[in-house]
């Protein structure tokens, strides 16, 4: 990954999109996130499917920790 640091908050009506370029003579997917300011593009060529991977298992931990975080302040609040 070249250098750069992004930070945006992600809000449930976040967009997705994956879009295939595969007639170039270097073929790659872009993987984009869209917000109301915020866009971010992954440009991934052969060769990175496993760091891609890699991101989807990471969203994955990260989504399953919120989840845990909202059961904890549910309790808490339901006490």
């Amino acid at each position: 990954m070249d250098n750069i640091s992004v930070t945006g908050h992600l809000k449930p009506d976040t967009r997705t999109r994956v879009t295939s370029f595969p007639g170039h003579a270097r073929p790659f997917v872009s993987l984009r996130i869209e917000g109301d300011a915020v866009e971010i593009a992954l440009l991934c060529s052969p060769g990175s499917a496993d760091a891609l991977r890699a991101l989807a298992t990471a969203a994955a931990e990260a989504a399953a920790t919120l989840d845990a975080l909202t059961t904890d302040a549910e309790e808490v609040g339901g006490e």
